[in-house]
């Protein structure tokens, strides 16, 4: 029976959602932005030959509706299109939610953008059920920022750093050693037992070393608190079935451990590919190997670095071919990504835009798939080509892919 792999490339957005304007990023482009600044500043077009030969270049320009600086490749084997959007944010779990065909048609909790970012009495809560006499931060930021400005006066005080963003997030910096890894995620696990019925996301749990900003680093530790998604999602129907769900890197926290048959952390774009052939190299039949590439959205698009960003896909580029050589005959490897986080647009939030979608096995024929009406489609395809029940929302392309 056919494996799945779903590889998500965070943040990999190819044009402005439909409904862009609602969120304030029309013209956002994630990739047609970061490919101009980086022709721009590094003289030459971005190369993604394996990636557009799968149809990703012209799926990006269908999507942008515009050309960009980027070596041209014509599709030459996978299906590929784009999808929009239906879920209410632009966030890391309604994207993955939707995904895997449970979109998120509610209104998530946000705090404040402007002056303390929490509610005081949240704040006492949490500092009578945890011990300490404060937090530092308490407001919106940057992960990376606030670390360099607060971390001394963190590993000094002995207080977490709490801070949010623009998404519906509760965020918790500490210094692995000065505060402990294991205290932080205590910590982190208490916040997401007294945020009660406030309808937040994610705690995250953004641990830390170093001395000073000049080496300050976060590292691979992080963890993600997440909700419940609303409804059970193909993960859960495909694992209630008998198959067997993988995940690499951040997913099981995404899906907060639901569906999931066993998981692998890995830090950065190589060692979480690394992970990914691995598993396809021995997982069983009726699997789903499912990857979040993190680090185009933690390290580039959040830090606005379109260079970093442009060489980091040039790279994921060259490993397609070890990935593609692991498969299996009627294995199925799906390209996608959650939102966009434009690395040339203002401030350092996600951007509304359209994501990818490029199915590949190694006997499918090139076919434009045209435009998704939702991410679910994904979640729809690999539902049917398990044979699970239909999920509510979603299309099928299945028949696209002559398997």
């Amino acid at each position: 029976m056919a494996r799945a792999i779903v590889l998500v490339i965070d943040s990999f957005g190819i044009g402005h959602a439909p409904d862009a304007a609602d969120f304030g990023d029309i013209s956002a482009n994630t990739f047609a932005n970061l490919a101009r600044y980086f022709y721009q500043h590094e003289k030459r077009e971005i190369k993604l030959t394996n990636l557009a030969k799968m149809g990703l270049v012209q799926a990006a320009f269908e999507a942008g509706k515009c050309t960009f600086p980027v070596v041209k490749q014509a599709p030459e084997q996978g299906a590929f299109g784009y999808a929009a959007e239906i879920s209410t944010g632009k966030d890391t779990p309604s994207g993955h939610w939707e995904m895997m065909g449970v979109p998120v048609l509610f209104d998530w909790d946000y705090f404040p953008k402007e002056g303390n970012a929490f509610p005081t009495d949240l704040i006492e809560k949490i500092n009578q059920a945890t011990g300490y006499d404060g937090i530092l931060g308490d407001c919106h930021a940057s992960g990376t920022d606030i670390i360099n400005k607060l971390g001394q006066a963190h590993i000094k005080s002995g207080l977490p750093i709490c801070y949010t963003s623009a998404d519906s997030v509760f965020q918790v910096a500490a210094h692995e050693e000065h505060f402990g890894l294991d205290n932080l995620y205590k910590y982190c696990e208490t916040v997401r037992e007294l945020l009660g019925d406030m309808n937040v996301g994610r705690v995250i749990a953004r641990p830390f070393i170093g001395n000073s900003p000049e080496d300050f680093t976060r590292t691979g530790n992080r963890r993600d608190y997440s909700v419940l998604p609303p409804a059970p999602t193909v993960l859960d129907v495909f694992t209630q079935a008998g198959g067997h769900v993988i995940s690499v890197g951040k997913i099981a926290d995404i899906y907060a451990h639901q569906g999931i048959s066993e998981k692998t952390k890995a830090t950065g774009i190589d060692a979480l590919v690394d992970a990914t052939i691995s598993h396809i190299n021995t997982a069983q039949d009726n699997s789903l190997i499912f990857t979040n590439l993190v680090n185009f959205d933690q390290d580039y698009g959040h830090r606005r670095d379109p260079v970093g960003y442009a060489l980091a896909l040039e790279s994921f580029d060259l490993r397609l071919p070890e990935i593609i050589s692991a498969m299996n005959e009627d294995d199925v490897l799906f390209l996608t990504a959650d939102h966009g986080c434009d690395p040339t647009w203002h401030g350092n939030d996600h951007t509304r835009e359209y994501v990818p979608v490029i199915a590949f096995h190694k006997q499918v024929r090139s076919v434009n798939i045209g435009e998704r009406n939702t991410f679910a489609d994904i979640g729809q395809t690999i539902a049917e080509l398990f044979k699970l029940d239909k999920m509510p929302y979603g299309t099928s392309f299945l028949s696209d892919l002559d398997l």
